[in-house]
């Protein structure tokens, strides 16, 4: 399939659904309509359906989201959509950027401008990036995949493919979430044609070589772990059913947009740096968007699976095994549990360790400037080394 514009068109008949089934949806009820500790604080959802419903315009986020210059190709039998936002500068550098789990492609949409253009943005010209954003394998517009085994490895392979197409032979690549497992991957098998890996996550599912013949655990790694495995006993539900049963949870989602809704918002209200307001840092229209983008997509069933597939392929290095790719690595204070640098130190070269004051997991939504500057920062003294090659 050679590389062709797409065009967001969602039918009238799809939209009409799905306010039906607004109206028609049937609420679960609570013992306290007021608060997030047994999951989704009911009333917030209310006030947040309310909105979808009387408020949200479809259409506009369509037409604004058309502005953007998105593609769509197939890279080893998988389709892939993606946005190009070429740079403007005197060597832009080829950035693609995954997003994760509940993000789609709208989740990077306020970088582009700051990678792209960052002349017009308070920066220097000569830090432009050729931005390339691709949605995951059946998350939003990329098709979902038709068979098992895409996990963040193959989508490794997928976006170096994609990269490859577009002209890129050595490009950089930058991630947070699932993004971040794919960027360790792109690293770890792709290390000729990356120049570094950005992360503003260390995916939980990275484990460097212990035991026998390597460090001892530091306080400090140790620590970690144990945040690991607190995190998992009170906040890990969705992960272990997602990566073990995914196919019974996509029935009741794809069959109700009420509970779609509860499901992804729980995480930007507990993942978000909003101090007891999701809205301070998130507007309603854009995390509707985004939950549009997913029951528009019917493919919910292949979202959830990528957290099953992840388990069957752990980030698990072996003693020996250090892959020869810069990394660098933002910390926002919201974020969920994060490593120390010496976790990641023990299979990569951690160039940077930036920490930052303010934002969490959706850094790119919450805080884009400041993203968007870490990015820059760690790119700029490796592009000597592709303006060499």
């Amino acid at each position: 399939m050679p590389i062709r514009p797409y065009t967001l068109a969602i039918p009238d008949a799809a939209l009409a659904d799905l306010a039906q089934r607004l109206a028609n949806a049937r609420w679960a009820d609570a013992l306290d309509s007021d608060s997030w500790a047994d999951g989704t604080n009911p009333a917030y959802l209310a006030r947040v359906i309310s909105h979808w419903r009387e408020r949200f315009d479809w259409r506009a986020q369509e037409q604004r989201l058309n502005r953007l210059p998105q593609f769509i190709t197939e890279v080893d039998g998988q389709g892939i959509h993606f946005i190009h936002q070429r740079g403007r500068g005197p060597a832009p550098l080829p950035l693609v950027i995954t997003h994760g789990w509940p993000g789609s492609f709208i989740e990077i949409e306020p970088l582009l401008p700051l990678l792209a253009d960052p002349a017009a943005h308070g920066g220097d010209a000569a830090d432009a990036f050729d931005v390339v954003v691709p949605s995951l394998p059946g998350y939003g517009a990329s098709p979902a995949p038709r068979q098992a085994g895409t996990g963040s490895r193959r989508i490794a392979s997928l976006w170096q493919g994609l990269m490859a197409q577009l002209g890129y032979p050595r490009f950089g690549a930058q991630g947070g979430d699932i993004g971040a497992g794919v960027g360790l991957w792109l690293a770890r098998e792709h290390a000729e044609q990356v120049l570094g890996v950005h992360l503003n996550y260390v995916p939980a599912s990275f484990r460097p070589p212990l035991g026998e013949g390597q460090p001892p655990l530091s306080s400090e790694e140790q620590a970690y772990l144990e945040r690991l495995a607190a995190f998992a006993a009170s906040e890990g539900a969705y992960a272990l059913l997602q990566g073990t049963k995914p196919q019974t949870l996509a029935f009741a989602l794809a069959d109700s947009p009420l509970g779609l809704a509860a499901w992804i918002i729980e995480k930007f209200h507990a993942w978000s740096d909003h101090g007891g307001d999701l809205e301070q840092v998130l507007d309603l229209d854009t995390v509707l968007t985004d939950i549009s983008l997913y029951w528009f997509s019917a493919s919910l069933q292949a979202s959830l699976r990528l957290y099953k597939e992840n388990r069957q392929q752990p980030l698990a290095f072996y003693p020996g095994e250090r892959p020869q790719v810069p990394l660098g690595v933002a910390l926002f204070p919201k974020e969920l549990p994060m490593p120390p640098r010496s976790w990641l130190a023990r299979s990569f070269d951690v160039q940077r360790w930036a920490y930052q004051r303010k934002g969490g997991h959706f850094a790119a939504l919450e805080q884009p400037q400041l993203l968007a500057e870490e990015i820059r920062a760690f790119f700029r003294p490796l592009r000597s080394s592709l303006i060499a090659v």
